[in-house]
């Protein structure tokens, strides 16, 4: 492929576009958060229309140059940068962030791609609806990113993923031709269903430019309480009491280890934690239910009936709206103790509900026979979404042991894949796990997806490297 450090396709590429549509990529566009990779250099195109992404993606197609969508540089895959390999143009849409428009009697919001996750969730609460997709980057992620890797958060159990909320699409294929479906219809068999191909498809198929996504009503009352639990089994018990009595109201569920809480009390003091001593297992319950309900009443009722059952063992209900965001704060700076603690190997992973409990018992002999390793697992249980991500000892750091990280990955997707989970719920594959889909992954599907790739990209411009090995 050509190199696009070479002036002449500079020039080219600019001179078809407007001014200062086409520059030399920052430090921002070139890196990964974790600092997992780096693109080396780059060109960088940031276009103000989809017309102007499908001049450069023609441009790029014709000359052979690489394209490296760019959302809002939060993924944890590799998926934005390409450290190996001729230089890429990285195209990013964070010029195209128009609410196009909210249409609330149809519960449909359709906005361009480069519009961050938090300006679409308000712009749905300004018609006084809720669109229920919810990350801890929502401030950055993009929603083109968003469906671009169908992301998930903490609200699929009762929303879905990010493929589940979208109706229609607007994208760019890798000729540069606009497929034209950004339709708010619900009901539309009329061939291939091209958008579910490109969601999830982390740009090696086009670039998605705008999307008509659904809004819901917004609940009438929230109610958010931790529960400390004995075990996941006695969570997952939980979760189905919690759901039998809210009529299908639990929106979020999610599963906390001690660990975690000790790496928030080392790294994080200051942050307030619900027990004074840290329980094993506990879990965030958030409920959502419609005018006439109590949710702090159905709380404390759930509390009561799973208490007498064994099931939970002490609780806290937020009382207020300020206690509620200071249990989400507690949930949300969990990945960013993580982060100082430094991990040795982190896993994205996803199982049958039934299968978590077997796995979680199991797991820890297993990685404690490759070496002296600290746990933290925490997720989204009700979705069956588990970050079970190992640790080096305490005085010890994670580069000292990063040799080990081969063996604990190995083990715990062989765990997972015996089990019949999956090695990526919601981060995607990137460039970080091609080789472990190619291991694991079934290899007539594998095969169906090169397929595709060459059919649509036969050039091999859209995000090389990234999913797929071709050839």
């Amino acid at each position: 492929m050509l190199n696009p450090a070479d002036d002449a396709f500079a020039r080219t590429l600019s001179d078809a576009l407007p001014e200062g549509t086409v520059a030399r990529a920052a430090d921002r566009y070139l890196e990964e958060p974790r600092g997992k990779g780096i693109t080396p250099a780059a060109l960088l195109a940031r276009p103000r229309s989809t017309a102007e992404v499908a001049r450069i993606v023609h441009a790029c197609a014709a000359a052979r140059v690489g394209i490296v969508p760019w959302g809002g540089g939060t993924g944890l895959v590799m998926g934005q940068v390409k450290p190996l390999g001729p230089a890429p143009l990285i195209l990013s849409l964070d010029r195209m962030t128009r609410v196009q428009a909210v249409h609330p009697r149809e519960n449909v919001i359709v906005v361009d791609a480069g519009a961050a996750l938090a300006d679409v969730r308000a712009a749905a609460e300004g018609a006084d609806r809720l669109f229920p997709l919810s990350l801890a980057s929502e401030g950055t992620a993009s929603i083109g990113g968003n469906l671009a890797t169908n992301a998930g958060g903490v609200n699929v159990l009762r929303y879905g993923n990010a493929r589940d909320l979208c109706l229609g699409l607007e994208a760019v294929l890798p000729d540069g031709s606009v497929l034209n479906g950004l339709t708010r219809l619900r009901k539309d068999n009329t061939g291939y269903d091209l958008r579910n191909l490109l969601i999830g498809s982390e740009g090696t198929l086009g670039v998605i430019t705008a999307a008509a996504l659904k809004l819901f009503p917004r609940p009438s009352g929230v109610g958010t309480a931790f529960f400390t639990v004995p075990g996941p089994g006695a969570a997952l018990e939980l979760l189905a009491r919690a759901q039998a009595m809210t009529f299908g109201g639990v929106t979020s569920f999610e599963l906390i280890h001690r660990q975690g809480l000790l790496f928030l009390d080392e790294c994080l003091p200051d942050l307030r934690q619900p027990f004074e001593v840290r329980p094993e297992w506990m879990a965030l319950v958030e409920i959502g239910l419609p005018e006439g309900l109590s949710p702090e009443r159905i709380m404390a009722d759930l509390f009561e009936q799973a208490h007498a059952a064994g099931l939970v063992g002490d609780g806290v209900i937020a009382g207020s709206l300020a206690q509620r965001q200071a249990f989400w704060a507690l949930r949300e700076a969990l990945p960013e103790g993580n982060r100082r603690i430094g991990a040795v190997s982190s896993h994205d992973i996803s199982l049958p509900l039934s299968e978590i409990e077997g796995f979680l018992a199991e797991a820890p002999a297993r990685i404690a026979s490759i070496g002296d390793l600290r746990i933290n697992c925490f997720g989204h249980l009700g979705d069956g979404n588990l970050h079970y991500n190992v640790f080096p000892p305490r005085g010890q750091r994670a580069a000292d042991l990063r040799h080990l990280a081969p063996l604990i990955m190995d083990c715990v997707h062989a765990m997972v894949t015996a089990r019949g989970g999956s090695i990526s719920a919601e981060h995607g594959i990137g460039r970080l796990k091609v080789e472990e889909l190619e291991r694991y992954g079934n290899a007539t599907k594998l095969a169906a997806m090169r397929s595709i790739k060459a059919a649509l990209d036969p050039v091999g411009i859209m995000n090389p490297g990234a999913v797929l090995r071709m050839g």
